[in-house]
């Protein structure tokens, strides 16, 4: 009994440390936000009970379903890309340059721009996409394509962050994959192969279905992280031009610590809480669902 005791306060031990990390910089938090949702607060006065009125004045806010649009677009035209590319490079590294020091060296060139910070990425892609000598449209100019001022317009701002936010996390994920890629066994497509299997159907028969919970981890990342988009929109063209490349954090920033509208941007924060939860549940439904189907 007092082993079981001693072992049960040295795991509170272990655990504390992080618990209370968590319970400082992600619950409390939280709490926080939806506790000044409610609130008319400017930082600069006490805060003043308004109930819905700061969720009621959102969903009439012209600029909240802007930047919701664009964080909608930044997901849907980011997240399966960086499924699919890093599955495929990975399938192919894993396949043909796995004991290779070929195989090394691109996982680890393809892996730098996740371990560089987005200020750099954010400038060097500024550079690439200039409208005056830029990189991209020395290039087309000898192809005689005319110029584009890629983070100028309104029809290109936003296409531009998400072709760098996937060239960013494309080795992010491809190391995971790679890594569940070699952890399945190769009795599996030995014995397809002597089925007569093609590689296509070893492929989606036998990596596919076994890389399921890998995929709901990538999926479930990207999500997060698109939603959370804000880095590079920032840095590369601030959320212009106009608000055509404005995602939600960034609204949320812009009316926290630009406008000192805390309580707003309190709203604002538990509606993109809510959206993420609402959305990892509905992914949960979708791979529950599919593996029930199996």
């Amino acid at each position: 009994m007092k082993r079981k005791r001693r072992q049960a306060i040295q795991g509170i031990i272990y655990v504390l440390p992080s618990f209370v990390l968590l319970l400082c910089f992600s619950l409390i938090p939280i709490c926080m936000s939806i506790y000044y949702s409610f609130m008319d607060y400017n930082v600069m006065t006490q805060p003043k009970f308004i109930g819905l009125s700061n969720y009621i004045k959102m969903f009439n806010d012209s600029y909240f379903w802007v930047s919701m649009k664009n964080t909608l677009v930044y997901v849907i035209l980011t997240v399966p890309l960086q499924v699919v590319l890093p599955l495929v490079f990975a399938a192919f590294l894993a396949q043909k340059l796995a004991d290779a020091r070929l195989g090394g060296l691109l996982r680890s060139l393809i892996f730098i721009p996740v371990i560089a910070s987005s200020v750099t990425v954010g400038s060097i892609w500024k550079i690439i996409f200039a409208a005056d000598n830029g990189i991209l449209n020395r290039i087309l100019e000898v192809f005689n394509i005319a110029p584009i001022n890629w983070l100028g317009t309104k029809e290109f701002a936003l296409l531009s962050i998400c072709i760098v936010a996937i060239w960013r996390d494309v080795g992010y994920f491809l190391v995971i994959y790679y890594a569940g890629i070699r952890n399945i066994s190769r009795d599996y497509y030995e014995a397809a192969r002597v089925d007569g299997a093609t590689r296509f159907q070893q492929f989606t028969k036998i990596t596919l279905p076994l890389l399921k919970p890998i995929t709901y981890l990538v999926v479930t990342l990207g999500l997060i992280w698109g939603f959370q988009a804000f880095d590079l929109p920032y840095l590369m063209t601030g959320g212009g031009p106009g608000y055509s490349s404005v995602t939600f954090v960034m609204g949320i920033y812009n009316t926290a610590f630009k406008q000192y509208r805390m309580g707003y941007a309190c709203a604002n924060a538990v509606v993109l809480l809510i959206l993420i939860v609402g959305v990892n549940l509905l992914e949960d439904v979708f791979f529950k669902e599919k593996k029930e189907a199996r």
